[in-house]
């Protein structure tokens, strides 16, 4: 066999030391979601953007997996299963459904979640301190009573509130209770509408049609990702769409006062490097996502039976043509 010279020998020995670091700094972040619509995409991209600029890249020095439980929580449960057994330095999950289906699987993988309403409410923890278990995360509870005041701008004279949700998704539930308290005080009643699947969205708004003035809409991930079918509904029967989600604005509701899912993502994505950096979940305090925007459709207002005014408009961050 032919001897190689010192210097190649040398030269190996280099290599080998130079990819020693990187294998070892090797980390691994899998991100479930229970479904795929523009909120939640943009919460994903939005951790992804803020993993790489603490240096941790696909491909290069980060292992990233995604899967969507696309609406069905027997998926999510199996995506939880499968990414436990992985054992990631932190599963990213998504929306309470995939979240209460990671944090059901195991008590030691780092799990942070995102765009939960209220993890208290969700059982994902005991209180909004530190949760000394291996859980912790950022939500995207909003205050219901700007919300309503946005209603009120929209549709001056709104007395009866309609809201189709899915009840057995506890951010919804949480958000049902909270405006049955809420709206009373304001001279208001909610008028509720069941959609267990996403495909009872359509008929669920239809019910509503002649008993309210204005359809609310929560971050329900059933009635998100059929948006369609609201809008559908509110252009026929004018009766205008108000959002949680600025996303859904661009989607053809009227108007929204909310969170940046993008920016959501990115503070989550923040949370996760320091846990790949050695912090441990249960002593990181979980989040509430802070800044607000408010979007607007004058296009879709008109389509739905009503006028934006154009102080609203003025003071909106962004106006979708």
């Amino acid at each position: 066999m032919k001897k190689l010279p010192w210097m190649a020998f040398g030269a190996i020995a280099l290599a080998v030391a130079a990819v020693a670091p990187a294998s070892a700094q090797q980390k691994s972040v899998a991100v479930t979601a229970i479904v795929e619509h523009p909120a939640l995409d943009a919460v994903r991209d939005g951790v992804q953007a803020a993993l790489k600029e603490a240096g941790f890249e696909s491909g290069k020095n980060l292992k990233w997996q995604y899967q969507s439980a696309q609406g069905n929580t027997g998926t999510a449960a199996q995506i939880a299963r499968k990414f436990i057994g992985d054992q990631p330095d932190a599963i990213v999950a998504i929306a309470t459904p995939s979240a209460q289906a990671v944090v059901a699987s195991s008590k030691t993988v780092p799990v942070v979640f995102s765009a939960v309403t209220d993890p208290v409410a969700a059982k994902l923890l005991a209180s909004w301190e530190p949760s000394k278990t291996n859980v912790t995360g950022v939500s995207d509870l909003l205050a219901l009573d700007k919300q309503m005041d946005l209603v009120k701008q929209v549709v001056p004279g709104a007395k009866r509130v309609g809201m189709v949700y899915n009840p057995g998704e506890a951010n919804s539930v949480v958000v049902v209770k909270q405006l049955q308290a809420l709206l009373p005080k304001l001279g208001m009643t909610l008028v509720e509408a069941a959609a267990p699947r996403s495909v009872d969205v359509g008929s669920a708004a239809r019910s509503l049609i002649g008993k309210v003035d204005v359809i609310y809409t929560s971050t329900d991930n059933n009635v998100v990702s059929a948006y369609e079918a609201l809008v559908k509904v509110g252009q026929e029967a004018k009766l205008p769409l108000v959002a949680a989600d600025t996303d859904s604005v661009k989607r053809g509701a009227v108007a929204a006062f909310g969170i940046n899912y993008r920016d959501l993502g990115e503070q989550t994505g923040r949370m996760v490097v320091r846990i790949l950096k050695g912090e441990k979940p249960g002593d990181i305090k979980p989040e509430v996502s802070t800044k607000m925007e408010l979007f607007v459709n004058p296009g879709a207002a008109e389509k739905q039976g009503v006028k934006l005014s154009e102080a609203l408009i003025q003071s909106a961050a962004q106006v979708v043509k």
